[in-house]
């Protein structure tokens, strides 16, 4: 069995930081939107469709440039304050002779840079891919998809554990099974709820938990 983490939210805890940026930034072009609608309506979809949607909904244009503004002032806040999510090394220890990747919405630059900061890179490199190298990101299962093929698994045979209720939706259109993830510091008390709605399995907030949660799945 495969697993394929989501990296923001579920390898690092960045989706507080990552929506502190955002949001900063957007209201400077005078779209006001918040941390947390940020958080729930756009956890791990890809920027340019988060801009997409905006600049539809809001009748302003995102100026080209953004995106470069936005990154070179996550990657100033991130190398202060960003940390991996609590006990994920441990999992993985845990779980070394299971394969595992990660498969993100962020842009390969800083999704490299993000898990260089938190010291994670070498527990999943070389196998570190983004929606930058897909056609479509998160909802759309093209990343998981091409993630399992990239490391020769059958999407029956691939376990996805996500935070987003985009990627959620992405690994089940996959045809994969799903944990969600809630032990992030952006997740709310009903986060655990909206994941399931989604079509996450079960969810969990303790990545402790995560190794006996995998043997129980290898085995169904």
């Amino acid at each position: 069995m495969l697993m394929i983490f989501d990296c923001d939210g579920v390898a690092v805890d960045s989706m507080h930081l990552h929506n502190e940026v955002e949001s900063e930034a957007y209201q400077t072009i005078g779209i006001g939107i918040s941390p947390k609608e940020l958080a729930l309506r756009f956890s791990g979809v890809a920027d340019a469709e988060v801009h997409r949607i905006l600049s539809q909904e809001t009748g302003r244009t995102i100026p080209p440039d953004i995106a470069i503004q936005i990154e070179r002032r996550k990657k100033e806040v991130f190398a202060q304050r960003l940390k991996p999510v609590a006990g994920i090394r441990e999992a993985l220890a845990a779980l070394d002779n299971t394969p595992r990747c990660i498969a993100s919405g962020t842009g390969v630059d800083l999704l490299n840079y993000s898990l260089g900061i938190a010291g994670l890179s070498g527990l999943f490199a070389p196998h570190i891919y983004s929606s930058e190298m897909v056609l479509r990101g998160k909802p759309f299962p093209d990343l998981f998809l091409h993630a399992a093929n990239q490391m020769g698994y059958a999407p029956e045979n691939c376990l996805v554990i996500e935070d987003g209720i985009a990627g959620v939706q992405a690994g089940r259109d996959a045809g994969m099974r799903v944990l969600g993830f809630v032990g992030g510091s952006h997740c709310d008390e009903d986060h655990g709820d909206r994941l399931k709605a989604a079509g996450a399995e079960l969810v969990f907030s303790d990545m402790g938990d995560l190794p006996a949660l995998i043997e129980r799945f290898g085995r169904i």
